[in-house]
């Protein structure tokens, strides 16, 4: 899979196909072992739920929804908090960076960030901040610039139990 096969797009509406597919993609995350807010197992209506609240929040322009889509359909998201204190104008939250399992390794995650960056730029955003407790997205935002801060250990529970740490990271975008 590659680009050709592919597209990333930002949407300001989903609906109930689109909903139904971002579920997947949660739900084959949190199967997968990925810290991003939910326990295993996670139900469908706790995955639909959470997706139409976020499509609530792309539809009054508080968050920033990136969609990845291949021939079978969605395969991968990201998304910008765009609604910050009135005194962090400047700075958005990257958030619920997800890639199906079956679309890893192929550049997805990558294409992405890099469209996740220049959204927040459109946006008339500076500065990202993310949390990760994935090793492999560690490396992935290391090598596309992103400054680590450091570690919080304990921070939360892994999906099949256990504690687990968070990395911090930033992003200056007017350099």
């Amino acid at each position: 899979m590659s680009a050709d096969t592919w597209s990333v797009r930002r949407v300001h509406a989903l609906d109930d196909a689109q909903i139904d597919q971002l579920a997947d993609v949660l739900i084959d995350c949190v199967e997968g072992g990925a810290s991003v807010s939910f326990m295993h197992p996670l139900s469908r209506a706790r995955a639909v739920a959470f997706w139409r609240r976020v499509a609530q929040g792309a539809a009054a322009g508080e968050r920033a929804l990136l969609v990845a889509a291949d021939a079978r359909g969605v395969c991968g998201t990201v998304q910008l908090v765009l609604e910050q204190p009135e005194n962090q104008p400047h700075r958005a939250e990257l958030s619920k960076m997800l890639v199906h399992r079956r679309a890893r390794r192929q550049g997805l995650g990558a294409a992405l960030m890099r469209a996740a960056e220049a959204t927040a730029r459109d946006c008339g955003k500076t500065l990202l901040v993310l949390d990760t407790a994935n090793p492999e997205a560690e490396r992935l935002y290391g090598r596309l610039g992103w400054v680590r801060v450091g570690v919080i250990p304990g921070f939360a529970l892994l999906p099949h139990g256990g504690l687990c740490g968070t990395t911090l990271y930033y992003r200056n975008l007017d350099r």
